[in-house]
């Protein structure tokens, strides 16, 4: 079977690393459910502990997932968003300690930086947040997410290529 993926451990080591090199010692990382149907999820979470793990500090990293059911009902456009900002509540309502967030993705970060706000936090004076996709959204100057790209055109393209490649053959 041909696909085009990227390493989402070396994602989630970069993801962790960018806070690492800004000084962030107590972190959190949300995800949506991390299931085996979802594997690359548990990759980029592995990435980032692993990371934290190499400078000692495996025990200062949350890691917060969505329910599994979660993954078995239809998503709505705002799912991940949603998760994003509930699982930030939680994080914030159990008195959880951390000066930076990764989003599994751009989605979900966003949605914490949204709750963060709604509690009260300056993003990133007072909370880091982090994300990967690089989605338009990002970009957008009241957002202005730090976020990890992974360059889905050129996916596309590449996944073309083999398609191309194998109707000449």
């Amino acid at each position: 079977v041909d696909a085009i993926n990227q390493d989402n451990t070396v994602v989630g080591r970069l993801m962790a690393r960018h806070l690492l090199d800004l000084g962030h010692r107590d972190v959190a990382f949300i995800t949506p459910p991390l299931t085996k149907r979802q594997w690359q999820r548990t990759k980029r979470v592995n990435g980032f502990v692993k990371e934290y793990e190499k400078e000692g500090l495996k025990d200062h990293v949350i890691i917060k997932a969505a329910d599994e059911s979660i993954d078995s009902q239809i998503p709505r456009m705002d799912s991940e968003y949603s998760m994003g900002y509930e699982l930030t509540m939680e994080l914030l309502q159990e008195g959880r300690q951390f000066t930076a967030i990764a989003g599994q993705n751009d989605m979900m970060a966003i949605g914490a930086v949204d709750a963060l706000q709604d509690a009260r936090l300056r993003v990133p004076k007072d909370v880091s947040v982090i994300g990967c996709d690089n989605i338009f959204y990002s970009g957008i100057r009241r957002i202005s997410l730090t976020t990890i790209d992974h360059f889905v055109a050129l996916k596309g393209r590449d996944a073309c290529d083999i398609i191309i490649r194998k109707i000449d053959t």
